[in-house]
């Protein structure tokens, strides 16, 4: 038996605005941050367990505080009896009566409840000697459905059902993870397409992404239309026309606005418009995706919680559900979301980039297509090439494809000295100290 001894809590951030990298309509200025955790035991086997909320910077410390309320329900605590009943200490945070009155289920502390999961999965994942993806997709339908919170769900949602689901899925899950092996998982590209790029730049990212295999790119849209309609048609010119174009509004628009701003653009190949409202209006979602149809909605990144993905999918509010590895409650949060996604038929194309998300929601997908929707058609993870070579173990994109991870663990490790150079605000890089340099 082993014991979580420390739990080390970082707010690591870089400085991305100088670059404009990550720039749209909505955020000018990020600097690519996150609220980073490191969970240490006793264990001889010398694992830890790595998590992480993504941020672009102010407000990473308020997430890095949240993280350490939490340090309780796992520090002190044996690793086996945590780790062997994921589904117990997700609900022991989520449901602690003290800390609901802060969402309930949204807000900082729920995401960094995701964070402490994550990184517990991380472990979990390192002591079973296999990547997540391949941890999860081994998993029994009933211990993969034990790990689900079913409370506001049941309407939509049933233990039975999820079950079904799953249990349809076990006859080809190793010939799944051959394809994966062979043909790894479709990658689109956001990096041409940030809005604070020059025309030049745009259309020079863009016929580097087709070089190196992509089939869609997506491009930050909704600071001003003539722009817009100007930056639509360089990208389609740069790209040719068998390469789809996505466009993501971050939010920018009211519903009236977004679908005359949307009409107005008047390219009804758009592959969808993402993000065209506060991602809490599940009604204008539904009425937008109307007004644009046959364009598909695109939204989830922002969405809180599993609760919300299920009006989402209700209402017919989208067409393509963005779930991301760090906003909701970790791991157990998103299989559920992956169970409400098959059960109403919807593709599931995640949310990536910033700072590890690339890293952590490969696993997602990839645990999807072997074990719970079965299919990789018309699905696609965000790519963005930022920051993955402060990871012990980056993605690995090529030919337009996420090739599927071997390492153990959830991807989800920074390297040490990343951590100490990026700290904030001591680090050096934000200091101005210079870095010390064993030996």
């Amino acid at each position: 038996m082993s014991t979580i001894t420390t739990v080390s809590i970082c707010d690591v951030r870089f400085p991305t605005s100088s670059s404009l990298d990550g720039s749209d309509a909505m955020n000018p200025d990020p600097d690519y941050s996150a609220a980073y955790l490191t969970i240490v035991t006793d264990a001889e086997d010398g694992h830890e367990g790595h998590g992480f909320v993504f941020t672009i910077g102010r407000g990473n410390d308020v997430v890095a505080s949240a993280i350490k309320v939490l340090l309780p329900f796992i520090e002190g605590h044996c690793v086996e009896d945590l780790l062997g009943d994921m589904g117990r200490i997700w609900r022991s945070m989520v449901h602690d009566s003290q800390l609901r009155w802060l969402g309930p289920e949204k807000g900082v502390m729920h995401m960094a409840i995701g964070a402490v999961i994550n990184a517990l999965w991380d472990l979990k994942a390192k002591r079973a000697g296999l990547p997540l993806w391949q941890l999860l997709a081994r998993m029994s339908p009933e211990e993969l459905v034990a790990l689900v919170d079913f409370r506001y769900l049941s309407d939509a949602l049933t233990p039975e059902q999820a079950l079904q689901i799953l249990r349809a899925a076990v006859p080809g899950r190793a010939e799944r993870e051959a394809t994966l092996s062979l043909d790894g998982y479709p990658a689109y590209t956001t990096t041409p397409g940030w809005l604070g790029y020059s025309d030049q730049k745009l259309q020079q990212l863009c016929r580097e992404a087709v070089a190196a295999g992509f089939e869609q790119i997506k491009l930050k849209v909704g600071a001003n239309l003539a722009d817009d309609i100007r930056r639509l048609k360089l990208a389609r010119e740069a790209c040719g026309p068998l390469t789809k174009i996505a466009i993501d509004a971050n939010q920018r628009w009211d519903t009236a606005e977004a679908i005359e701003w949307v009409l107005a653009l008047d390219d009804p190949e758009i592959a969808w418009v993402e993000e065209p409202t506060s991602p809490d209006d599940i009604l204008a979602h539904a009425a937008i995706s109307r007004g644009i149809a046959p364009i598909p909605v695109a939204s989830g990144e922002h969405g809180q919680n599993r609760i919300l993905f299920k009006q989402m999918l209700q209402a017919g509010a989208l067409q393509v559900l963005q779930l991301d590895a760090a906003r909701v409650a970790g791991v157990n949060e998103n299989i559920a979301i992956l169970l409400l996604a098959a059960k109403f038929g919807v593709r599931v194309c995640p949310h990536a980039g910033g700072v590890g998300l690339c890293e952590a929601v490969q696993h997602l997908s990839m645990f999807d297509y072997v074990a719970v929707s079965g299919t990789m058609q018309e699905r696609t993870i965000e790519f963005v090439d930022h920051l993955h070579e402060h990871f012990l173990t980056p993605v690995q994109v090529s030919r337009g494809r996420y090739w599927p991870p071997t390492a153990p663990g959830a991807s989800t490790q920074m390297h040490a000295a990343s951590l100490e150079h990026f700290a904030f605000p001591d680090g050096p890089e934000w200091s101005g100290t210079p870095m010390s340099v064993a030996g």
